[in-house]
């Protein structure tokens, strides 16, 4: 009897011992960087893998994506959602794109966009809905219905080759485009809006577009683009971030010593490094597909002289799928090196996307292992300090010991929209998780102490509040 009491009374000394009460303690501040991956629709190069797959294929392919980007500790993906004046989400003024189901018009029975924001946010990772705002079509032969623009609205588009394109010198042209990406703005709960390089179209030989226009007076379309959307996003939702990926390298020559066979400022009309130093953009994220060492087209230098052209983030567009290609062949720690240095390089906020989300679910050329020793610990996404400054409250939380692990809970405000959990053993402290601040808890293994920030849709940070065992 005597000894069934010592018993009773060591477990109850040893729970006690693992009980968590406020602490002293100060762990490391949050890493920050933003961990990207496009995820492009168009001709099926990511996603869904094939037309007419059944909805529930298409769910189960992309929650592969989201849970491959989760468990590299990346946080974000770059959706498109609007390949050629289509839609991958439910639409009163576009046609359902016909690369969900094979024909332009035909729901897919589910809506795509709002089943990604779901999912994505679930597991922490933000979505940024990715548009074309120019092209109609990217290929003539492709079978349209009768309310693609192509159809409804002719005389506002242009033939190009193979390809029509809606004329950015049409105010109607430009407006639609601002219409579509602030419905979807309003609707859905989108963390950002991104752009590719798809102004005006890429030259083909000695084809023209034949619009009469200057490339002054179409860079000035652009511009005027550029600027509205940016204005006209925060009216709606302030904290979402305004994107754009242009073609790498600005002009050719500049900076010092690069070449390029395409001049985007003339031929694109993309005065990228206007839009840069305007402060239309919250990111800008140039195409720097090239490696490191061939000093005509190099990545560290581009790198460079785009991060001094303005004091708002540049999140370089890493080339993944050049990996093991016939392009150069480069092994995966180029990859992994180009990662490292966009951490070195300039003032402005660590960040990159890769292009594309493909190779990291294949694992091309060993990828996605490689990334497991440059992603060692989740990181937050970098915060906008020229949007709002204001840091959240600290949420309530309280935590215990089940079996091996510590349940962590938590009551954040209504301005709360990610947790970010850091837990220390020993004397090292590690961030174990950055997830969505509505599931109100989370399993981590045992820990000595923990801490609990809150992340607002800006990304500020709430001073953490630290817990350890008594």
């Amino acid at each position: 009897m005597l000894r069934l009491i010592f018993i009773s009374l060591a477990l109850v000394g040893f729970v006690r011992g693992q009980s968590y009460a406020p602490s002293s303690d100060r762990p490391p501040q949050l890493a920050r960087e933003f961990r990207g991956a496009w995820i492009a629709t168009v001709h099926n190069i990511d996603w869904p893998s094939a037309k007419g797959l059944s909805s529930a294929s298409q769910q189960s392919e992309l929650r592969a994506i989201l849970d491959k980007v989760s468990a590299l500790k990346m946080n974000a993906v770059v959706f498109q959602v609007r390949p050629m004046c289509d839609a991958l989400y439910q639409s009163s003024i576009e046609p359902w794109s016909p690369w969900l189901t094979g024909t332009m018009g035909r729901s897919p029975g589910y809506d795509p966009l709002a089943y990604c924001i779901k999912e994505a946010h679930a597991r922490g990772i933000e979505v940024h809905a990715w548009f074309n705002p120019f092209r109609a079509l990217s290929n003539n032969s492709q079978e349209t219905c009768g309310n693609h623009i192509s159809r409804s609205t002719p005389g506002i588009t242009k033939r190009y080759g193979t390809m029509t394109w809606c004329d950015p010198a049409s105010p109607e042209a430009r407006a639609r485009a601002l219409n579509v990406i602030l419905d979807v703005v309003r609707r859905y709960d989108v963390d950002g809006v991104h752009l590719d390089d798809y102004f005006y179209p890429y030259p083909t030989g000695t084809l023209q577009f034949s619009d009469g226009k200057s490339p002054s007076q179409r860079r000035g379309y652009i511009d005027g683009f550029v600027s509205n959307l940016y204005s006209s996003v925060k009216k709606q939702k302030s904290w979402v971030r305004v994107g754009i990926s242009p073609f790498g390298i600005w002009r050719p020559g500049v900076p010092s010593g690069i070449e390029a066979g395409l001049d985007s400022y003339e031929q694109l009309a993309g005065d990228s490094r206007k839009w840069l130093k305007n402060g239309w953009v919250d990111y800008l994220a140039p195409q720097l597909y090239w490696r490191i060492y061939p000093p005509k087209q190099s990545f560290p230098a581009l790198l460079e002289w785009w991060r001094d052209q303005g004091s708002r983030p540049v999140w370089p567009g890493i080339a993944t799928d050049r990996i093991g290609g016939p392009e150069d062949r480069r092994a995966a720690s180029e990859i992994t090196n180009q990662i490292d240095l966009s951490r070195k390089i300039g003032k402005n906020w660590n960040g990159h996307i890769h292009w594309s989300a493909k190779s990291l679910i294949t694992n091309k050329g060993g990828i996605a292992t490689k990334l497991a020793g440059t992603y060692t610990q989740p990181a937050a996404v970098p915060p906008m300090p020229w949007l709002n400054a204001d840091t959240p409250a600290a949420p309530s939380v309280s935590a215990s010991v089940q079996g091996e692990n510590t349940v962590v809970r938590w009551s954040p405000d209504g301005k709360t929209a990610k947790i970010a959990v850091q837990a220390r053993n020993g004397g090292t402290w590690r961030t174990v998780k950055i997830g969505s601040a509505s599931s109100g808890q989370a399993t981590i293994p045992r820990a000595d102490a923990i801490a609990v920030t809150a992340l607002d849709r800006f990304g500020n940070a709430s001073a953490p509040k630290i817990l350890g065992v008594q």
